[in-house]
């Protein structure tokens, strides 16, 4: 079994934040969130990287990713186009917003031909989480993965978030998703506040989706076919995007597929809001002095000690 590939979702346009949050650096030396998620799957086996941009920010990730990275793991770039759709269809005069993650992912299928997990490129997962995901994919097994995150530790004091709010079977497996476009912290509560205004509490140790999974190339004829059906539904919404965790709720109601939900117990953080950023640089201070990290992430020292990683995991496999 080949080793996985990380893909990281970069195309987002981040409006909630206020600036790129993609290049706010997070770390003692300029690094960001993507450096420390790129460290962590080397370290836990993966040995290429794809990543998936808007055109107008290739630039930005060849300097950081590519230039910067490849001397260390093979890092790829694939456009998230509006145009790239299937032929049948035509792209609304006035359509600016990406189609969502589910087309994301899509755009990667021509590069992907081994197990791969995927990524929001401005969430931090924890080491513990990227080590759990590639044993799952290096094992060879027909079911796709999530990493399930408990729900009360992924909020923001500062706004409202979305969140695949999750229904976990027997044996650990996926029996539903639900993705809520606004959950609140409240006075120490999660709340979900529907369109109309209603409320709905929402239980602080649910088990959340924070598009963290794990898949085989299986996975991209059913994303394609769902998303046809898409935008055969969207009758001209210019809004309207095709969400991975409602897609893949999709997939599991027409039982076309398995999805075992993998808890590693790692606390997740991001920065959905510039009022995130500084708690966020706060908890990368705090790994690096608990040793998780090096100080400078990318020296010599740091790179001996993920590839020292990577050699062990395929000696092992």
């Amino acid at each position: 079994m080949s080793n996985p590939t990380l893909l990281i979702l970069a195309a987002g346009q981040g409006s909630r934040y206020g600036s790129s949050k993609i290049t706010d650096s997070v770390g003692p030396n300029g690094e960001i969130v993507m450096d420390y998620s790129i460290y962590d799957a080397l370290r836990a086996g993966f040995d290429r990287v794809v990543i998936v941009v808007r055109r107008e920010m290739e630039e930005v990730f060849r300097q950081m990713a590519v230039a910067h990275l490849g001397k260390y793991v093979n890092v790829e770039l694939v456009h998230q186009d509006l145009t790239k759709i299937p032929s049948r269809f035509q792209v609304p005069m006035l359509r600016t917003k990406p189609w969502g993650t589910t087309h994301a992912i899509l755009c990667a299928a021509r590069l992907i031909h081994e197990p791969f997990a995927v990524i929001n490129v401005d969430d931090f997962y924890g080491t513990g989480s990227y080590e759990l995901l590639g044993r799952h994919l290096r094992c060879g097994g027909n079911d796709f993965a999530m990493m399930g995150y408990v729900l009360r530790e992924t909020l923001s004091e500062f706004g409202a978030v979305a969140r695949g709010v999750c229904k976990i079977g027997q044996d650990d497996l996926l029996e539903s998703i639900t993705e809520l476009k606004r959950i609140e912290y409240d006075d120490g509560r999660a709340v979900s506040v529907d369109a109309e205004g209603k409320e709905t509490r929402l239980p602080g140790d649910a088990v959340v989706s924070m598009n963290m999974w794990g898949f085989t190339p299986r996975i991209f004829p059913l994303l394609a076919a769902h998303f046809e059906r898409f935008l055969e539904g969207i009758d001209g919404n210019l809004e309207a995007e095709c969400f991975i965790p409602t897609t893949v709720n999709e997939i599991l109601l027409a039982g076309e597929a398995r999805v075992k939900v993998l808890q590693s117990g790692e606390s997740w953080f991001g920065v959905t809001y510039r009022e995130d950023h500084l708690r966020a640089v706060q908890k990368i201070r705090a790994l690096i002095s608990a040793g998780y990290y090096p100080k400078r992430l990318w020296s010599a020292k740091g790179i001996e000690s993920a590839t020292r990683t990577l050699h062990e995991t395929h000696a092992g496999h």
